[in-house]
Formats: structure tokens, sequence, C-alpha cells
């Protein structure tokens, strides 16, 4: 899997408690080893991971290697983006972005800052 930096990978096993027991939204990667665009969305996972750790969680998931949680949540493409609170998704998107795009779309799902 490519990994980004500072994100933790999830699987079937941990997904629920991970994702579910956070008590911050938090911004699932659906990736897979072959997924071109997936390498080019690491390096800007990583930034957010470090630049938002206070208000979000950032985590990758294999779809290859974790095909129950993929399809589970009807995940199609990769790179698939999926906002969790509480467990639930609360907002997807499909296609890798750059980082000041990708923050504008995470903007209305962030608590806000103090």
């Amino acid at each position: 899997m490519i990994h980004a930096e500072g994100v933790a990978e999830v699987t079937d096993t941990t997904f629920d408690a991970e994702v579910g027991g956070s008590g911050l939204p938090v911004l699932v990667e659906f990736t897979a080893d072959w997924c071109g665009p997936c390498r080019q969305l690491a390096p800007v996972l990583s930034a957010i991971a470090r630049e938002e750790a206070g208000r979000l969680k950032v985590v990758q998931i294999d779809v290859d290697r974790n095909p129950e949680t993929a399809s589970r949540f009807a995940v199609l493409s990769m790179p698939t983006l999926m906002v969790f609170k509480g467990g639930e998704p609360v907002k997807s998107m499909v296609g890798a972005r750059p980082k000041r795009r990708l923050l504008q779309e995470l903007e209305d799902v962030l608590p806000a800052v103090v």
C-alpha cells in the first residue's frame, strides 16, 4: 500500500473501532497499490493529517486486502475519500485533488477552530 506518512492504516478488523470510536471526524482514504492517483494523494493526506491533527483523524484502508469494508460502503473507484462522524459516512469524494481544494471540501465537516 502507498502509505501516507503520519496516516494510520486500518483493516476490515480494526475499521469500526478506529473510525467509529473516534471523537473527531475521520477522513478515510480507500486506496490500492496499483492506484496512480493514490500515490499523488499520499503527500496531501500526510500534510492534512499533520496540520489538522486536532480537528480530523486521517486513516487509509487498502481495498484489495480489505474487501469487506470497501463493499460495505460501495467503494468502486480509487482513491475514494470518505468522511465519517460517529461511525457514519457524511461525505464522499472520488479522485485525487490538491490540498487546498481538499481542505475547502472538508470545511463543512470539520469542527470550527476555537
